[in-house]
């Protein structure tokens, strides 16, 4: 990170497991901007060289990576980034660009009134430039069913890949994290809202990517983790 850089506002984390081929034109979108970006690798692909080449490139910009060789999960990966980010406002978003910086900042102007903003697709006002298959419509709101009677959150959109919180919050329940899947999102919710913290949903413009990280034998996975989540408690 340059050293010239005065101390951002607010930190975005970037998961980013092989994401070779999409990562470039996400890191183009962050020219200019004045937070901090965090990519987490914890794949076997060049994703951490193309960071490198990129933030060396662009020294005004603090973007930086942090590389693991065990498969951490979205949720681990998450994880260590909160853990290595020190700005009054902490977020992640997808490394595929499903949603762009621009609406990342959209959220984060709204943490005024809330310790956290979640984007949601599901919205009145949200805007889907590139629609998912009508299975995974299915899937999405079949899980959504699922989070309400679970757990009780009553959000339209548990998994969209932005969000925004204040870095107390997450400081608030870190250490009761156990999560490591992509049932992170519904966990890492649930914990804020039993702290009684205010968690505010706002209308997204998203666009669905068709290499999706999200297999079936995923979906399986985060099923059986959120039942076993909810019987431990």
């Amino acid at each position: 990170m340059n050293s010239l850089i005065a101390h951002p506002a607010y930190t975005i984390i970037i998961p980013a497991y092989n994401e070779e081929r999409r990562i470039s034109s996400l890191l183009e979108s962050l020219d200019g901007m004045k937070g901090a970006f965090l990519v987490i690798c914890d794949g076997n692909d060049s994703t951490p060289e193309i960071v490198s080449r990129f933030s060396g490139a662009h020294p005004g910009l603090s973007l930086s990576c942090l590389t693991f060789k065990e498969r951490l999960g979205k949720g681990g990966a998450i994880m260590k980034g909160f853990l290595h980010s020190d700005t009054p406002v902490v977020g992640f978003m997808d490394a595929d660009g499903s949603t762009g910086i621009a609406e990342m900042l959209k959220l984060i102007g709204r943490l005024d009134g809330a310790d956290a903003v979640i984007g949601s697709r599901w919205l009145p006002g949200s805007v889907l430039n590139v629609h998912q298959g009508i299975f995974r419509r299915i899937q999405s709101r079949f899980f959504n069913i699922m989070i309400r009677i679970l757990f009780g959150l009553s959000f339209k959109d548990t998994q969209c890949g932005a969000k925004v919180f204040k870095k107390e919050a997450i400081d608030a329940i870190r250490d009761d994290m156990v999560s490591n899947g992509f049932e992170f999102d519904v966990e890492l919710l649930w914990r804020l809202s039993r702290k009684g913290l205010h968690i505010s949903e706002y209308p997204i413009e998203w666009n669905n990517r068709e290499d999706s990280r999200v297999r079936m034998s995923d979906v399986l996975k985060m099923f059986m983790g959120l039942i076993s989540l909810r019987i431990r408690g």
